[in-house]
């Protein structure tokens, strides 16, 4: 019977998720948090990982603060198996965001996610108000 049970290895799920108000100062502040969570899971503040996902979190903050018309974000980092989910959260869903060619105006935040990220997407929550601007880059195992 001994042969039937295989060991399992644990599946280590490493979480951060902090509420911002709806400013620059905020977008600005979720960057930074981003890049420190990186380095506390052992990616360095000048790796490509931390690096990139510290850049799709400020574009998709800049983004919840611009037309996200409300008091706060939330931002919510998951990593798990090399790969950090990057969830943005704001009470805006009759907008939801558009992946368009750059313009004078500014729309270079979402190809910048696109080419960062294996995938991304946007989920409205029915019945909770708000929609999650999402993204997940490979970033590797860490310490």
């Amino acid at each position: 019977m001994q042969g039937d049970i295989r060991a399992q290895e644990p599946v280590t799920v490493r979480t951060f998720t902090q509420l911002f108000s709806s400013t620059p100062r905020g977008a600005r502040l979720a960057r930074r948090l981003a890049a420190n969570r990186m380095d506390v899971w052992g990616f360095a503040y000048d790796s490509e990982a931390s690096e990139d996902v510290s850049l799709v979190v400020a574009e998709l903050a800049a983004n919840a603060v611009r037309h996200g018309s409300v008091r706060s974000f939330r931002v919510r980092l998951v990593l798990r198996d090399g790969v950090v989910r990057v969830e943005v959260a704001d009470g805006r869903t009759e907008r939801l965001p558009v992946l368009r060619e750059p313009d004078g105006e500014g729309g270079r935040g979402l190809v910048l996610v696109a080419a960062l990220a294996e995938r991304w997407g946007v989920e409205p929550r029915i019945g909770m108000a708000h929609k999650v601007v999402w993204a997940e880059l490979l970033v590797g195992l860490g310490g």
